[in-house]
């Protein structure tokens, strides 16, 4: 066999075996995602609408499964905003939603996602004072942003999820 003849075919046999290769991670880089498919249980849980909102068009909390959708909470408090500024509003959210949580068989433990709404900003820090002391690590996820306007005024609003 001529040097010409065998340097083609050592190219053409790492060239099949590339090929080969790659063939069989194609194949099984396709084939996990129907593995994975075949061990999971899939239970269609049918959503809980609980609470009413009073005079307001929506539900306090939904429950899925075992997860709670919970609508936002203002610093309300005998029927009205609190006052004393944003550490007293967040301290009376905090509360509303622990109130929501033990209503529904949940505890603060079990949040694993809240998104602050502040109607300004330079409060970011003033409510974290305030949330770290009503919670405890491990925190749960969270977004936080400031927005225009919330409703009646307030300067703080928390919707959150929780789940056992």
């Amino acid at each position: 066999m001529s040097k010409f003849t065998k340097k083609v075919s050592a190219n053409l046999s790492k060239a099949l075996l590339v090929g080969a290769c790659s063939l069989g991670l194609a194949i099984s880089a396709h084939a996990a995602p129907e593995k994975a498919a075949a061990n999971v249980t899939m239970t269609k849980s049918t959503p809980v609408f609980l609470g009413g909102g009073g005079e307001y068009p929506f539900s306090s909390a939904v429950r899925v499964g075992d997860t709670l959708y919970m609508s936002g909470q203002l610093g309300f408090k005998d029927g009205k905003l609190v006052e004393g500024g944003i550490e007293a509003e967040t301290k009376q959210v905090l509360d509303n939603i622990n109130g929501v949580l033990l209503q529904y068989g949940y505890k603060k433990s079990d949040l694993v996602k809240c998104m602050v709404m502040l109607t300004d900003i330079n409060d970011f820090n003033a409510f974290n004072e305030v949330y770290k002391a009503e919670l405890a690590k491990p925190y749960p996820v969270r977004s936080a942003f400031a927005v225009k306007d919330l409703a009646v005024g307030a300067n703080v609003e928390v919707e959150c999820i929780a789940a056992k």
